[in-house]
C-alpha cells in the first residue's frame, strides 16, 4: 500500500493564493507520505508551460502526485453542457498524463432538479465512459467515486444514494472504468459503506479513508474520529488483496494536527491489518 492525501482542508487557501501547490508538497513531504492527489480546481493552467512546473514542484519536494481530481457533471438536464463535460473530461486527461498522475477521479455529476433516475443514470454512464480511449491512450486511469459533493457544487451528486450507484458500476462493467471506493461518502446518504464496498471491489483501484462525525449528515471530521467503519473496510481490503493507494480525504479543517492524526491513523490501522 502506498499512501497519499487529499487536502480538502486546504481547498480554500489554494483557491485564494495564501498556500501554494508547492507548499502543498512539502507538507506532504513533512507528513511521510509518498504522493500528494490534488484538484483541477488549483491547476494554473492546462498547457505544458503551466503543468510541467508543477510536477517538478512534486518532484522536487520528494514525493508523485497519484490523482488528479475531477468534477465531471453528466447529469446536468442540458446537452450541450454534458457535451463540454466530455470535452472537460478529455482535457483533465491531458493534464493528468503531463503530471504523471495515474489516476482521474471522475464524478457521475449534481443531482439537478428535474432529473429523473433513468435518465441520469444513461447520462452518467455515457459520460463516465466516453473517453476510455482517450484514458488507455493516454497511460490514465479513470475512477470512478462514490462520491457527495464536488468542490462549487450546489448539489449533492446524483450517484450518492447506494442503489444509483451500484448500478452505474452495474452497467459500466466492461467499460474499462475502474472505482475509487471512499469510505464516508455513503453515510451521508444514512448507509453503510461496507456492504457496498463488498459488491464493488473487485474493480476498486483506489480508496479515499475519509470520515464523518455522524451518519445521516455532511461533517467531514479527522480521519477516525468519526463514524467510518475503517478498521472493517480495511480488513476486506486486505482479504482482497488491495495494494494500491490510499488517500486520506483530509477535509476536517483542523489544520496541520488534522493531517497529522488522519495519516497516522490510517497507517496504522492498515499495517494493524497485516499481521
Amino acid at each position: 500500500m502506498r499512501l497519499s492525501c487529499l487536502p480538502v482542508s486546504l481547498y480554500a487557501d489554494l483557491s485564494a493564493g495564501p498556500y501554494t501547490l508547492a507548499d502543498w508538497f512539502h507538507l506532504a513531504a513533512d507528513l511521510g507520505l509518498d504522493g500528494a492527489d490534488i484538484s483541477v480546481a488549483h491547476l494554473p493552467g492546462r498547457d505544458a508551460a503551466a503543468l510541467d512546473p508543477v510536477r517538478r514542484q512534486a518532484e522536487d519536494a520528494g514525493i508523485v502526485i497519484p490523482m488528479l481530481v475531477t468534477y465531471t457533471d453528466f447529469t446536468h438536464p442540458d446537452p450541450a453542457t454534458r457535451a463540454r463535460q466530455a470535452d472537460e473530461l478529455r482535457s483533465c486527461i491531458e493534464a493528468a498524463a503531463r503530471l504523471g498522475a495515474r489516476y482521474l477521479r471522475v464524478t457521475a455529476g449534481q443531482n439537478h432538479p428535474g432529473v429523473q433516475r433513468k435518465e441520469g443514470i444513461a447520462w452518467a454512464c455515457a459520460g463516465l465512459t466516453s473517453c476510455m480511449e482517450e484514458a488507455a491512450a493516454a497511460g490514465v486511469v479513470l475512477a470512478y467515486e462514490n462520491h457527495t459533493i464536488g468542490y462549487g457544487w450546489s448539489h449533492y451528486d446524483f450517484s450518492l444514494p447506494a442503489d444509483i450507484y451500484l448500478e452505474i458500476v452495474r452497467r459500466t462493467a466492461g467499460a474499462g472504468l475502474s472505482l475509487l471506493f471512499d469510505t464516508a461518502n455513503n453515510l451521508v446518504n444514512g448507509e453503510d459503506p461496507l456492504p457496498i464496498l463488498e459488491q464493488v471491489i473487485e474493480r476498486v483501484v483506489v480508496v479515499h479513508a475519509a470520515d464523518m462525525a455522524r451518519k445521516g449528515h455532511f461533517e467531514p471530521t479527522v480521519v477516525g474520529a468519526g463514524v467510518s467503519p475503517l478498521a472493517a473496510i480495511f480488513q476486506l481490503l486486505h482479504q482482497h488483496g488491495f495494494d494500491g493507494w490510499i488517500s486520506v480525504e483530509e477535509g476536517s479543517k483542523t489544520g496541520a494536527e488534522g493531517f497529522r492524526q488522519g495519516i497516522a491513523h490510517v497507517r496504522a490501522l492498515w499495517e494493524a491489518g497485516e499481521k
